[in-house]
């Protein structure tokens, strides 16, 4: 197998950035769905608050991926800040980033293609997230780490204080 045939098939393993941006944006509803189960439970039925330990902490880390998901996608596609900051912000209510998904796409905000994969990068940024696309494994490992570090801090400064 040449250089050439596994740089290819290791590139045609990675997800393209609508299907990405798809199951994350849906991961993320879907811990925020069973968030504010854990919600009703300890607060409502006053059951239990495991619910929400556990969930609290499945929504937080796929809240992570998805902003990062958002911002490498946003580079990738080329996306004005304004799209950036409104994917972004649609991770903050219960399940817009479904909504984001399906607007982005209808708009074609969101190609099947990674186009940093296939073009030259233009800038600093585009150059980090170009590596980051056509090194999968690495990229793979690199969010993980991404997500564990801001997992970590989110962790070490706690939740918002409440009034």
């Amino acid at each position: 197998m040449t250089s050439a045939t596994s740089a290819t098939r290791s590139r045609t393993a990675l997800p393209g950035p609508l299907r990405l941006f798809r199951v994350v944006a849906v991961a993320e509803a879907v811990t925020w769905a069973l968030l504010l189960l854990g919600m009703v439970l300890k607060y409502v039925t006053e059951t239990t608050e495991l619910g929400v330990r556990v969930f609290g902490m499945a929504h937080g880390v796929v809240f992570i991926a998805y902003c990062l998901t958002t911002l490498v996608v946003a580079v990738d596609q080329r996306w004005p800040a304004r799209r950036t900051a409104v994917g972004l912000l649609c991770s903050i209510p219960p399940f817009a980033t479904v909504l984001f998904d399906r607007w982005a796409e209808r708009r074609g905000h969101l190609s099947t293609r990674w186009r940093l994969v296939e073009q030259p990068a233009t800038s600093g940024v585009e150059r980090a997230v170009a590596w980051l696309l056509r090194h999968p494994g690495r990229g793979l490992l690199v969010a993980v780490v991404a997500v564990a570090v801001l997992t970590a801090v989110a962790l070490v400064v706690g939740p918002p204080a409440s009034g």
